[in-house]
């Protein structure tokens, strides 16, 4: 298993924190996905044979955020 913390922009609310958690939380290989709010960060723990970080960021990028 992998751990990340990547920086995002664009989170202001409860809404937020459950539209990344939810549709991260839903990819193949994302053991666990948990979003910072105050702190602009989501921390993502993934099996990297299972799926890459390209595809998480392109998964928090499709929802409107800017993943840095």
């Amino acid at each position: 298993m992998e751990q990340v913390t990547l920086n995002v922009q664009g989170m202001s609310c409860g809404h937020c924190v459950n539209s990344i958690e939810g549709e991260v939380g839903k990819l193949k290989g994302v053991q666990s996905v948990k979003v910072h709010l105050d702190q602009g960060k989501v921390d993502v723990i993934f099996d990297s044979n299972a799926m890459n970080l390209k595809e998480i960021k392109d998964v928090i990028e499709d929802q409107g955020y800017d993943v840095e």
